[in-house]
């Protein structure tokens, strides 16, 4: 199939006589954290609205949401392997998640605990899995992206932004792994590989004493913190 690029194009970069206000739906932490990035957006005429979101950051229509990081925020979710598991939890719900990656990228040349091949690879995984990735070096960019990236969703592409739950557990397998990947530092990944180890999650708590000898993946420091976890007494 051919795509017409300036057909596709030619519609977006037209001002209307009138300029309609997209609706911006904000998680309320990240409204917190990037107050520069939520200022530009009402600035620009956008309608923000903030609320608890369970996935992503920023929702902008029924399709499309996205999850913004710093680079530095971007290399540190790296270290600790959050990232992944994020973004494709926010893929099982939009079918068009973007990453928004803030700031200066050489600045991963200055990191000393993280190869930036690492992040490279990272960054390349993420747009093999259909993850598209933006770069913006500043709030002011930023703004100035998820606003247009709005207004092409609901002014000219028709669409209203949608907030979608978190996707239910639907099987008894799934809902072992949902637990098991809520340990500290675990994930999907480690979770899985424990479920395979031991079987079931009981049998995996009850030998966490081993698993830096026999689960490959899980040295001593990993232990330490799900031990702490299943024996701190609960202190509400």
């Amino acid at each position: 199939m051919v795509y017409d690029v300036s057909e596709t194009l030619l519609p977006y970069l037209k001002e209307g006589e009138k300029q309609e206000k997209p609706i911006i739906i904000v998680d309320s932490r990240e409204a917190s954290a990037a107050p520069k990035v939520i200022k530009g957006l009402r600035e620009l005429g956008a309608e923000v609205r903030t609320e608890a979101l369970q996935k992503g950051d920023y929702v902008i229509s029924d399709r499309c949401a996205l999850e913004r990081k710093t680079v530095f925020d971007f290399v540190h979710t790296l270290t600790r392997r959050f990232l992944f598991e994020q973004l494709f939890t926010l893929k099982d719900a939009y079918p068009q998640p973007l990453i928004l990656i803030e700031g200066y990228m050489p600045l991963i040349y200055k990191f000393s605990k993280i190869n930036p091949q690492a992040v490279w690879g990272a960054m390349f995984a993420l747009a093999k899995q259909g993850i598209s990735i933006i770069h913006t070096t500043n709030p002011k960019e930023t703004s100035d992206f998820i606003y247009t990236a709005a207004r092409q969703e609901q002014v000219f592409e028709k669409r209203v932004p949608v907030v979608r739950p978190a996707k239910k557990v639907e099987t008894l397998a799934e809902a072992q792994l949902f637990f098991m990947a809520g340990l500290p530092v675990i994930g999907r990944e480690k979770a899985i590989l424990l479920l395979k180890t031991y079987q079931t999650p009981m049998n995996a708590l009850s030998s966490v004493d081993r698993w830096a000898d026999e689960v490959h993946g899980l040295g001593p420091k990993i232990t330490e913190k799900v031990k702490e976890l299943l024996t701190t007494p609960y202190k509400g």
